[in-house]
């Protein structure tokens, strides 16, 4: 019985990790030697050209760099305006607390539409601006909620011990909230993160400057489309890819993928041991 639990969760680890493994393989192969089928586990003819057409794209460049930024400044922006919120509400003497939190409840169940949307982003001016994707996404109700039940299963002593000694209520939570909060903090600025970086459709609707589009909106329309016309290439980067005569789109695509894939992943293993202290009590404990 152990031994046929521990096969099936060999095969499924497998079928789960084993996409990610082909791209990267791919991305390090011939990409000529690709397209006649085989590569499987290992390079069969192993060149660094896709990456090298990667690095050189300056529009790929750039487009990695907003992704950096959105993600930096976007997470940092909502975990703080998130977490402020989230200890307002936990606060007794709140008039209407109640009624605040029905309102940011209902939002998470209803929403104005995507044409409403569109036309309020245009209306208050960010649209095809960087801001469009920091302030439209600085309050999540969902991690509000953990933040606000995380605070709450705070000992209550010290809040009145700091109140005493004379400390306002920013200086209880810069000095004492935040400071007790790394692990949900740590969590939830991880699927923040993630969320940023992932993100392809708010750029496809609201940008149309192609220096603000990030890579993964970039990445999209290299997976639909012919990766040279689409991807911005200078005319020095497409003599070299014709010169080449081995680099195909598959290849060129497979190593862009990975370029965006890869930095996002590094950040899980640092972050790994807050997901059960931070997630399930910030979620479950009340």
């Amino acid at each position: 019985m152990v031994l046929s639990i521990y096969a099936f969760l060999v095969v499924l680890s497998f079928s789960a990790l084993y996409p990610f493994w082909n791209g990267l393989v791919v991305s390090f192969n011939e990409g000529l030697d690709t397209s006649k089928g085989g590569v499987t586990f290992w390079p069969r003819i192993f060149t660094l050209q896709n990456y090298e057409i990667v690095f050189e794209d300056k529009s790929l460049i750039q487009s990695f760099m907003i992704s950096v930024y959105r993600t930096v400044i976007g997470t940092i922006a909502a975990i703080f305006v998130t977490s402020i919120i989230a200890y307002g509400m936990t606060r007794s003497n709140l008039m209407g607390r109640n009624y605040y939190m029905l309102f940011f409840v209902f939002t998470m169940y209803f929403g104005g539409g995507l044409i409403p949307t569109y036309l309020l982003i245009q209306s208050i001016g960010l649209y095809d601006k960087f801001l469009v994707f920091i302030i439209p996404g600085l309050v999540s109700v969902w991690n509000m909620i953990i933040f606000r039940t995380f605070f709450k299963s705070l000992p209550n002593g010290l809040e009145e011990s700091a109140q005493i000694d004379g400390c306002s209520n920013w200086g209880i939570f810069f000095r004492i909230i935040l400071p007790l909060s790394g692990p949900v903090i740590a969590t939830l600025a991880l699927f923040t993160a993630v969320a940023h970086w992932n993100d392809w459709f708010v750029p496809s609707i609201y940008i149309k400057n192609p220096d603000l589009l990030p890579i993964q909106t970039v990445l999209r329309r290299l997976l639909n489309a012919n990766i040279v016309e689409l991807s911005g290439l200078d005319s020095g980067s497409v003599a070299r890819i014709q010169a080449m005569q081995t680099v195909t789109s598959r290849s060129l695509t497979n190593a862009t993928m990975m370029v965006v894939t890869i930095p996002i992943m590094l950040i899980y293993p640092f972050v790994q041991k807050y997901f059960v202290k931070g997630v399930l009590v910030g979620s479950l404990k009340e």
